[in-house]
């Protein structure tokens, strides 16, 4: 059954916009009459969404926050639980969107739905806003009907995921402010302080120190020439990104970042967490282990512990046991590697991995803190050193004029 965006005046002479579903356009439009309603708009919507796929969508491409996936999901399987049916679920969703995109997504997933399709293929018409993770875990839960207690473990997942990448992201916040600021200061020291000072004891044709003289070549470049090194340094940044569309080059580059000392451990275990919580939530909803495998390998951002996990479900496949064609690969940490068999024997596989990736998080967590303590100091002083060089630069000519009038 499609559905339908419009924009109608209603009999108290209000403007409103909505969407509905019905048979047909001629369907829709008798039933807002039916309502004392005036149209002014109507139009069905599309699949807009599920028509783009990630490689074509754009900064200004539409899509579900954050918030709002995890709202809808937490709302979803707290309604099913109460024992509401799938379409009657959707329709109370719809009326609490805030926003109109989500209310036209809603809507087009509903009519889908209650054309007789499932609901996790309706949510692959929208790969944008529903990751291939998600539809899969959702489409497991309808396999072994727990729809909503699979929909309620993946709104915790989401929401751990989300809470474990601000405080990533906020460790490293002031150290980027830092480095931002020791930049600006630099230029501002060189671009107009050393030429304004200098140019002083250029004028009494003084022999400048060499260091001096560094810094009034280094000043001018970077005003002749910085816009310049500006545009380079982006051409060359387009240029990496551009390159690690090649798949042989983004090996390459996140080997590198693997084996980087200090920040490959970091790499690794944030990839870790990432690939056993999807493990964990997947094999708590009796998802086949090797489907499991293929879900939790795309939520992995580094290519070269992607290609170990296709290793990893090969061997599975093959008869190996998870823990033992896991520790074949280096990048999966002891512990995934010891609770994982532990589980494996216990018959407790998805509560084993559930631990792993609680661990892992906590040192993901103080990893980060560490790297970001380590950075702020470090960056102090470097400015610090930066900003010394430069004043001694002023200040060494004026030290030899008064020794000469001493």
């Amino acid at each position: 059954m499609p559905a339908y965006r419009y924009r109608v005046v209603s009999g108290e002479g209000t403007q409103e916009i909505g969407s509905l579903t019905s048979d047909s356009l001629r369907s829709a439009k008798n039933e807002l009459r039916s309502k004392n309603m005036t149209i002014l708009d109507i139009e069905e919507i599309h699949s807009e969404s599920g028509k783009q796929s990630y490689s074509t969508k754009t900064l200004f491409t539409q899509k579900l926050s954050f918030n709002e996936l995890v709202l809808f999901t937490r709302q979803l399987a707290s309604l099913l639980e109460a024992s509401l049916p799938l379409e009657k679920a959707l329709s109370a969703l719809i009326e609490q969107a805030e926003r109109n995109y989500t209310r036209e997504l809603l809507t087009s997933i509903r009519a889908e739905v209650n054309s007789g399709m499932a609901f996790s293929q309706a949510l692959s018409l929208y790969p944008i806003d529903f990751s291939e993770t998600f539809r899969g875990l959702v489409r497991s839960g309808e396999q072994i009907g727990r729809l909503s207690t699979v929909l309620a473990q993946l709104a915790t997942y989401l929401e751990r995921r989300h809470s474990l990448i601000n405080k990533v992201r906020l460790a490293f916040t002031y150290p980027a402010i830092v480095t931002v600021v020791a930049l600006l200061v630099v230029i501002f020291l060189l671009t107009y302080v050393v030429p304004q000072v200098v140019s002083v004891f250029v004028q009494t044709q003084q022999d400048l120190p060499i260091l001096t003289q560094v810094m009034l070549t280094v000043s001018t470049l970077i005003l002749d020439w910085g816009l310049l090194f500006f545009i380079f340094f982006i051409l060359l940044f387009m240029i990496f990104r551009f390159s690690l569309r090649n798949k042989n080059i983004k090996i390459k580059w996140h080997n590198f970042l693997l084996n980087f000392p200090g920040y490959g451990k970091f790499e690794r275990t944030l990839n870790s967490v990432r690939f056993t919580s999807t493990l964990a939530i997947s094999s708590a909803a009796g998802v086949p282990i090797l489907e499991a495998l293929k879900s939790s390998k795309n939520t992995l951002s580094n290519s070269v512990m992607k290609l170990e996990i296709d290793i990893v479900i090969e061997n599975v496949r093959e008869g190996m046991s998870l823990s033992r064609a896991l520790s074949l690969h280096r990048n999966f940490p002891p512990i995934l590697i010891h609770m994982t068999r532990a589980g494996e024997i216990t018959g407790s596989l998805s509560d084993m991995l559930t631990r792993a990736s609680k661990s892992q998080e906590d040192e993901l967590e103080r990893r980060t803190l560490f790297i970001a303590n380590l950075l702020e100091p470090a960056l102090i002083l470097c400015m610090g050193g930066f900003v010394l060089v430069i004043v001694l630069a002023v200040l060494m000519p004026i030290i030899e004029i008064n020794q000469l009038i001493q």
